[in-house]
């Protein structure tokens, strides 16, 4: 007899995301959340920018660009619904140069590709809206907004235990035995739940528990740590809208950014940095086991050599509070080192192929008892309602539940 229906694995936005959905499609079935930290949101959820995103950088066609766009009104449908603040503040994308121009061009035609409302900034028009802001053009798009990601996520399990799920914290997995009639679950405590089925939405560690299925042989978890600064009370209204730069196309990652917060303050960040540990917050963090699992990849050996340039100029970035504010310098020229102040870090799972290759979108695959989400960047927190529903989507094909 299974003590659950269905297990999910992960207390991250992605992880409630699909629980409550589940909860809400089968009504009447036993689920339970398992979250390795004493509360929800710990780790990616809850360490991050902020951003309803709209889906600009995605390539069309793409779950990330049709997840994003998604779940950009979903979210904010779900937070008039439960009176969770947000701000749609409408996001400018600035060519500090002419180098960006071209650049800033492609963007605005994958936008418009997307379905997107964008429009073209003359320089004129920029220093208008943001007197701070300095570029050669810019984009608007007027659908992106700030939230607390981590208000949402506990909101979702209110949802569901409401709904009689259960969410057990300070659980963590230590192993899965996948069988033909359920999945026996190890807990850290020497506990052993049994379920039906199992969703693992694990961020960081989704390939060590993907791989005690069979899958995720052919990939790993890379961690990024995101350093953030937090700007002075003075510099609160330094900005009204997101400021990000035009992204460099062969990475998925955003660079610094400008970003009023819901709190009220305005963070300047993230960079990516090689973390060598997975919950590796801090410079210094160093975890020997997560170490040697990168050292002994043979993708993770590929990807160094790959980006060894743009990697250590994020090292070089990262050690020094200059360089960083130079980054924010190209288009918010008048801040300074004392601007810059202490604000949390967070880690980016970057799923790796075996080439070396850095997975841009979603990937989520399955057993015949299990199911995993195996890299959810972002926008997974701005997609997770939508993600959700198609786990969902999944469980109820291959699930046979009524």
């Amino acid at each position: 007899m299974a003590d659950f229906d269905i297990v999910v694995i992960g207390g991250g936005i992605v992880g409630l995301s699909t629980a409550m959905q589940l909860s809400r499609r089968f009504p009447g079935i036993a689920i339970a959340v398992l979250e390795k930290e004493p509360v929800l949101a710990s780790h990616q959820t809850g360490r991050n920018s902020g951003v309803i995103h709209a889906g600009v950088y995605y390539e069309p066609g793409s779950m990330k660009a049709q997840f994003c766009r998604q779940g950009s009104a979903a979210t904010m449908r779900f937070c008039q619904e439960y009176d969770i603040p947000f701000e749609q503040r409408g996001k400018l994308l600035v060519a500090a140069g002419a180098d960006e121009l071209p650049r800033m061009e492609k963007l605005y035609e994958r936008a418009l590709a997307n379905g997107l409302e964008v429009r073209r900034v003359c320089q004129e028009e920029l220093t208008e809206r943001e007197p701070h802001v300095t570029g050669r053009g810019a984009l608007f798009v007027p659908q992106s907004a700030i939230v607390d990601y981590g208000k949402i996520t506990r909101r979702m399990g209110t949802i569901l235990t409401d709904a009689d799920g259960t969410i057990m914290t300070n659980a963590e997995v230590r192993g899965i035995c996948e069988q033909h009639n359920g999945v026996e679950i190890v807990l850290n405590d020497g506990i052993l739940l049994r379920a039906r089925h199992v969703v693992a939405c694990a961020g960081v560690n989704a390939d060590r528990l993907a791989r005690l299925c069979g899958l995720a042989a052919d990939l790993a978890i890379i961690p990024f740590r995101g350093e953030y600064f937090r700007l002075g009370a003075n510099r609160s209204r330094i900005v009204e809208h997101l400021i990000y730069p035009i992204p460099d196309p062969s990475l998925p990652f955003l660079g610094v950014h400008l970003t009023p917060m819901i709190g009220g303050f305005v963070t300047v960040g993230p960079n990516a940095v090689l973390a060598f540990s997975r919950n590796g917050y801090h410079f210094g963090d160093v975890n020997s086991t997560d170490l040697w699992e990168m050292a002994r990849f043979r993708g993770f050996r590929r990807m160094i050599i790959n980006n060894m340039r743009s990697g250590l100029t994020e090292i070089a970035n990262s050690l020094s509070r200059r360089r960083y504010l130079a980054l924010c310098q190209r288009y918010c020229p008048e801040l300074n080192l004392s601007d810059l102040h202490p604000h949390p870090a967070g880690i980016r799972a970057q799923a790796v192929s075996r080439e070396g290759r850095l997975l841009h979108d979603f990937l989520i695959e399955r057993t015949a008892r299990t199911i995993h989400v195996l890299n959810a960047p972002s926008p997974a927190a701005t997609s997770a309602l939508p993600i959700g529903r198609y786990i969902a989507d999944i469980a109820s094909a291959h699930f046979n539940y009524p």
